[in-house]
């Protein structure tokens, strides 16, 4: 007879933060029933009392090192510091939506549960020690990611739709349908993995394919390869690395913009947080040879160099900023999945997860305070977000711009800015690895991104002398608190990068065998 699982066996406090997102945000859903259609602003306060109440619980996970959930979830301070990153995506995110649905339309309170659940997704994604709680978990990211790309649709009876709103509707389906195909490559993949070892536990997984004292037959090994490489294609989606990465710019100029601001961050803290524990957890000893690197490392080398080339002079020819940053967060996909590639190297995995963590963190403050600023200028009917759009906004509204190029700056990687912090452990963790070529793209491209996120700052402050400058009548109160908080953020940890440090000294990722 099998008996049931104790609490001391499930261990749940460690994924407690998450749980406290998840039920919270069920709860939410029917709270929100009872809220009057003209202040859903309430429910948007309850959905930021929930995040901060995890954020709390998390501060107590910090210095636990454990599994959970029968050895499917995994306490580390990775796990703690990126639920950090998610749950500060998700709280300065509900601010830039606040005022902005109102704005276009679409004010609903489901927007605010679809956002918790997604965020929960994320979290459970960076904690997952299991292949199968990775492919629930991505779900729980992807479905409402779905749902918020397509928010703007709106089925009035007898009245024609507007081409935002159809241009919405499509990123929604887009987005939906390549999703939908990602995870079945995943599902293949994760498949593939089991058949190698017998196992979807990510600790098992490791010792099955350790390199020194592994017993491996070559059928085998050319599933575990195979399976790596299907997990790639799924995950590299999220992420959105070439040649994943198509679906990219229609979505995020078709979503709403605050909407596209969350996806731009938490997808790839979902999906970047989950390739790092399968593949620097799991497989860091899959090797088709004899040698110390590990089989996929170079795969993954390869896409990084790929996505940052293209990402980047790709960028170069968008004159929408939600494009541009489309493109921009391509390459910043590069930049992550270097950091990836580094770990491929035996006992580089400290400075690989130290990497992205760090990037994780002063990207979302950077790509969050640039998209805000965005909202600020865009006009209710979706117009007004081109770059010429900001010509003369430093006359009019001369702080905005201001924190403009503090963003714009950052995302280039300028010293004593958050980029700079984020991409010099980057580029640290692929020299320490002997990576140089990958390291020698990556700041060459980093210097060529230079001359498309100068182009907004010269239109903002160098434009004709006619240009008066957008009134920003988008940047409501609670649109000024998520610059102010995104500006902070970057100035801070350019300016102090011990902030960020000194939460993830001695990050690793556990593994059963001290990994």
């Amino acid at each position: 007879m099998t008996s049931l699982p104790s609490a001391a066996d499930l261990n749940l406090f460690p994924v407690l933060p998450a749980i406290i997102v998840a039920t919270g945000m069920c709860l939410l859903l029917l709270i929100d029933l009872w809220i009057p259609e003209d202040k859903k602003n309430r429910t948007a306060w309850l959905a930021q009392g929930i995040l901060v109440t995890a954020f709390i619980v998390n501060l107590f996970t910090f210095n636990i090192t454990d599994t959970a959930v029968l050895g499917m979830y995994v306490a580390d301070r990775a796990t703690a510091f990126l639920n950090m990153v998610t749950l500060f995506t998700t709280f300065i995110c509900i601010f830039l939506a606040m005022d902005y649905l109102k704005r276009i339309g679409a004010e609903r309170g489901e927007f605010y549960s679809l956002i918790l659940f997604s965020a929960s997704g994320a979290m459970f994604m960076a904690s997952a020690n299991d292949l199968i709680v990775i492919f629930v978990a991505l779900e729980l990211l992807s479905i409402p990611l779905y749902v918020m790309a397509a928010f703007r649709y709106r089925y009035v009876p007898g009245e024609e739709l507007t081409q935002t709103e159809i241009n919405s509707e499509e990123a929604g389906m887009k987005y939906f349908i390549l999703g939908a195909f990602a995870s079945a490559f995943y599902v293949y993949g994760a498949a593939l993995v089991y058949g190698g070892t017998g196992s979807t536990n990510l600790s098992v997984i490791f010792q099955s394919v350790a390199l020194i004292g592994g017993d491996i037959t070559s059928g085998s090994l050319t599933l575990l390869v195979l399976g790596a490489g299907l997990i790639l294609v799924g995950l590299g989606f999220k992420i959105a690395v070439f040649p994943f990465h198509m679906w990219t710019p229609d979505v995020y100029e078709g979503s709403p913009t605050n909407v596209t601001a969350f996806m731009s961050v938490a997808a790839k803290i979902g999906g970047v947080a989950a390739l790092a524990r399968i593949l620097v957890s799991g497989l860091p000893a899959l090797a088709a040879g004899t040698g110390e690197n590990a089989a996929w490392q170079l795969a993954v080398s390869s896409v990084a160099i790929l996505t940052m080339v293209l990402g980047n002079f790709v960028a170069i020819q968008q004159s929408n900023m939600k494009r541009m940053l489309a493109y921009s967060s391509i390459a910043h996909g590069g930049y992550l999945l270097m950091a990836i590639a580094a770990a491929g190297t035996i006992g580089n995995s400290a400075s690989t997860m130290t990497a992205i963590s760090v990037y994780l963190l002063t990207y979302m403050f950077t790509n969050l305070g640039a998209f805000a600023v965005v909202i600020a200028i865009e006009k209710p009917d979706g117009t007004g977000t081109d770059i010429e759009d900001l010509a003369g906004l430093s006359r009019s509204q001369p702080f905005l711009a201001g924190l403009m190029t503090l963003f714009m700056l950052s995302l280039v990687g300028i010293p004593a800015t958050a980029g700079f912090i984020g991409k010099y452990f980057v580029f640290a963790a692929a020299v320490q690895a002997e990576l140089y070529l990958l390291a020698i793209v990556g700041i060459l491209t980093s210097v060529a991104s230079a001359y498309y996120y100068m182009r907004p700052v010269i239109a903002m402050y160098l434009a004709d002398e006619d240009a008066q400058g957008d009134p920003a009548e988008g940047a409501t109160q609670y649109v000024r608190w998520a610059i102010y908080l995104s500006g902070a953020g970057v100035l801070l940890l350019g300016l102090i990068p011990g902030l960020a440090t000194g939460l993830i000294e001695g990050l690793v990722m556990v593994a059963s065998t001290g990994f």
